[in-house]
């Protein structure tokens, strides 16, 4: 067996998500050959990549079935998180994959679904933040637990620098973390606006895979302040199944679809899609109607990352501050991991086929 065997093989091997093979991806790499032995790695595109062991079957059957049927196959894995950004990355200049999630309307699980995506993904190995901004509205300090707690600060060239909070392998920011909880933030747009851009320029975020940012309902100041002052590489919209919140969530995709605006939709979500008891895990009661979301994902022609159950551990944990995602509740943790294993293709694909993340310039009328 030489090294162009094994290469001309595993050039019959494709990257599900990116439509080409490992070979002319470069994903190859530390091959080395020792009698019958062979061994590589596979360089991910992302560490929470749901597609490794169907690359290293196809790896290692193609090896043996093009070079030698005794080969002993050894592949493993590492990772490098792709990304597609543009612009000098003066801000957030470590970050490689910033990931907006939205809704039209609240009370519809964004914030719920944002934890446990964040979550997710960094359970499968990613490095990632969670940037609460809905500053009238903010959750993470409940629901991950750390109400009434502090972030240090840190001086940098004589300006100071927040440090976020680490919970359950996350880095945190939100508003909540700033400010009593029992004050009301009475701003007006353009202050909430100001904070907003604090968060993302006067926060140490450090090196991240992907930054996930919890926007307020809606589509308004705050989603044209992150759009226009970081790139964002898509969003991820989050709907219940029934018409009144799928009407708002048109209004998102509207928004993102502009084409002043123009940021790619990675999927949706449809979250309280059915109601499972306890103490009957088969049954599935539809009490806001069924499949609302995924019939809008087709009426748009966009990726359906799947549906979230509406299940009393749910609430019980993001109250409790411990999401579902580190819960026990096996079911709510299967459907979370499903979703993120289809926002991470989709990301992939995004970053290798669609144009680079750069920031917008939206201009208004006062």
């Amino acid at each position: 067996m030489t090294e162009a065997d094994i290469l001309k093989a595993l050039s019959n091997v494709q990257e599900p998500d990116l439509g080409k093979d490992l070979v002319s991806l470069n994903m190859i790499q530390d091959l080395s050959i020792d009698g019958n032995k062979v061994a590589f790695t596979i360089v991910l595109t992302t560490p929470a990549c749901p597609m490794k062991d169907l690359m290293k079957n196809a790896s290692e059957n193609a090896i043996k079935l093009l070079v030698n049927k005794e080969a002993e196959v050894k592949v493993n894995f590492t990772s490098k998180t792709t990304t597609a950004r543009k612009d000098d990355q003066a801000v957030l200049s470590k970050v490689k994959n910033i990931i907006a999630v939205v809704s039209g309307k609240g009370g519809v699980g964004k914030s719920t679904v944002s934890a446990n995506l964040a979550l997710a993904l960094a359970a499968g190995g990613a490095k990632v933040g969670l940037m609460d901004a809905d500053i009238y509205g903010p959750s993470v300090p409940i629901m991950f637990g750390v109400r009434g707690q502090r972030p240090l600060m840190k001086d940098e060239n004589g300006k100071g620098i927040i440090l976020p909070l680490e919970k359950y392998g996350i880095s945190l920011m939100s508003i909540g973390l700033l400010v009593d909880e029992k004050d009301a933030v009475v701003w007006r747009g353009p202050m909430a606006s100001s904070a907003i851009r604090q968060f993302i320029t006067d926060v140490d975020w450090g090196e991240l895979d992907y930054l996930v940012i919890d926007m307020p309902p809606g589509t308004g100041d705050i989603h044209l302040t992150i759009m226009q002052t970081v790139p964002v590489t898509g969003v991820v919209i989050v709907s219940t199944p029934q018409n009144v919140a799928l009407a708002d969530a048109k209004k998102a995709i509207a928004m993102f679809g502009q084409a002043k605006i123009n940021v790619p939709i990675i999927g949706l979500v449809e979250n309280m899609a059915y109601f499972t008891p306890a103490e009957l895990p088969e049954n599935k009661y539809y009490l806001f109607g069924k499949e609302g979301g995924k019939k809008l994902a087709s009426e748009y022609d966009l990726p359906f990352l799947g549906q979230i159950p509406l299940i009393q551990s749910i609430r019980e944990g993001g109250d409790e501050g411990v999401p579902a995602m580190v819960g026990n509740d096996v079911l709510t943790k299967e459907a979370f991991t499903k979703v993120v294993s289809l926002a991470v293709r989709q990301i992939a694909a995004r970053n290798a086929d669609l144009p680079k993340t750069q920031t917008i310039t939206v201009e208004q009328d006062a």
